[in-house]
C-alpha cells in the first residue's frame, strides 16, 4: 500500500475514535445517568442489565471493538503495513552499540504469548517488526491528547523526581522504549536498566537509544518476575502499562521481585489502570478489557493492592488518580479516558 492511503486511512480511524470518545461516550453516560437517577446500581453487573441490551451501548460496544480491529488488521492496518516494509524497517535499526542485551532461551509466560494483547496480532512479541508496529499504535492509544502523549511519561518521570533524582533505575516491561526514555534524558548520571520479553521492541528501544546517544541505558530480555539482578541493587523500579497484562499471582510476584530488588527506602512505583470505584466506571473499564484483548484488567481492578503491598513488607503504599495531560478531570471526564493511577510504595 501506499503512504498516502495508509496516513489518510489511519486519520481517519483516529477521527472517529474521537468522535467515539467524546460523542458516543457522551450520550452514553448521559443516558446511564438518566436511568439511574431512578434506581442507582450497586455493581458493573447491574449497569450491564441496565445499558447492554440498549443500541446506544451496542453502537458504542462495536466502535470501541472494530476501530481497534481496523486499526491493526484492517486494509490499511499497522501489521499489513509494517510488514509490507520489513526488511527496510530491519535493515535501519540503528548498531545497539552494548545497549542491547537478547536471551534467545527466555522462556516467556503463556500469559503473554496466547493473547493478541491489544488486538496487534500475534502480540507484541510476534513477529520481528512487532516493536515498529506497536510504536506506531502506541501514537493514537490516547486520541484525546494527540501529540503530547509523549508528555504522560515525561510527567510520570517528572513526579518521580520531585522526591530527588534516582541513581539506579530499573524500567520494568520497557517495550520500545518509550517509558524509559524520559529517565535517561531526565536523569543522565544514573544507571538505568529496561527490561521486557518482547526482543522486538527491546532492538527498536535500544536502537532509539543509540540515535539519541543515551550513555547510561541497557535493555535487556528478561522475565520482571525473576530477573538476575542483585538484592537492592536499585533506587527505583518501575513500569509503565505493565501490571494490567499480568494474572493476579504474576503481579504479586512482580512486586516481590521489586521489593528484593530495591535498597531499603528505594521506591516503586507503576503508572497504570485502575478504575474508580463507582459501578458505570467500573462497566466501562471491564468492557474495554474483554474488546481490546486485555483479560486482566478486571482482575487487577479487583486486586486487594494494598495488603498485597504491605504483606510484601513495603510501606508508604500510595494508590492516586494520575492527570495524563493539563486539564484533564481525574474523577469525571466528560469522554472516554483510561482511568491512569499510579501505585507507590516504599521498601521499609
Amino acid at each position: 500500500m501506499d503512504e498516502r492511503s495508509f496516513v489518510a486511512a489511519q486519520d481517519f480511524l483516529l477521527e472517529a475514535k474521537k468522535y467515539w470518545t467524546t460523542e458516543i461516550y457522551g450520550a452514553l453516560k448521559a443516558d446511564y445517568r438518566h436511568k439511574a437517577a431512578k434506581a442507582a446500581p450497586g455493581e458493573p453487573a447491574e449497569v450491564r442489565a441496565m445499558l447492554g441490551e440498549t443500541v446506544l451501548y451496542r453502537y458504542y460496544a462495536w466502535l470501541e471493538r472494530h476501530l481497534q480491529r481496523f486499526k491493526y488488521s484492517g486494509r490499511y492496518g499497522l501489521a499489513p503495513y509494517h510488514r509490507e516494509r520489513r526488511e527496510a524497517l530491519l535493515a535501519g535499526l540503528a548498531d545497539p552499540g552494548g545497549r542491547l542485551a537478547l536471551d534467545p532461551d527466555l522462556d516467556v509466560p503463556k500469559y503473554y504469548s496466547a493473547v493478541d494483547i491489544h488486538q496487534h496480532p500475534g502480540g507484541v512479541s510476534g513477529e520481528d517488526i512487532a516493536g515498529f508496529v506497536y510504536e506506531r499504535g502506541s501514537r493514537s492509544t490516547t486520541p484525546m491528547l494527540g501529540a503530547r502523549h509523549r508528555d504522560l511519561h515525561q510527567r510520570f518521570t517528572d513526579i518521580l523526581a520531585a522526591e530527588g533524582a534516582p541513581s539506579r533505575i530499573l524500567d520494568m516491561g520497557c517495550g520500545f522504549g518509550k517509558s524509559t526514555r524520559p529517565f535517561y534524558d531526565s536523569f543522565p548520571e544514573a544507571r538505568i536498566e529496561a527490561i521486557d520479553l518482547s526482543a522486538p521492541c527491546l532492538a527498536l528501544a535500544a536502537s532509539i537509544a543509540a540515535e539519541d546517544q543515551a550513555r547510561n541505558v541497557r535493555y535487556r530480555q528478561m522475565d520482571a518476575l525473576a530477573t538476575d539482578y542483585d538484592d537492592a541493587g536499585f533506587d527505583l523500579v518501575t513500569s509503565t502499562m505493565l501490571i494490567h497484562e499480568m494474572p493476579p499471582e504474576e503481579i504479586e510476584r512482580s512486586f516481590a521481585e521489586a521489593h528484593r530488588l530495591l535498597a531499603p527506602g528505594g521506591r516503586m512505583a507503576h503508572l497504570d489502570f485502575l478504575p474508580a470505584s463507582e459501578p458505570f466506571a467500573r462497566f466501562i473499564h471491564y468492557g474495554h478489557g474483554r474488546r481490546n484483548n486485555e483479560p486482566f484488567m478486571r482482575p487487577l481492578a479487583e486486586m486487594d493492592l494494598e495488603g498485597v503491598l504491605a504483606g510484601l513488607g513495603f510501606r508508604d503504599i500510595e494508590i492516586q488518580p494520575f492527570a495524563e495531560a493539563d486539564g484533564v478531570d481525574t474523577v469525571d471526564s466528560a469522554a472516554w479516558r483510561f482511568p491512569w493511577a499510579v501505585v507507590s510504595a516504599r521498601k521499609a
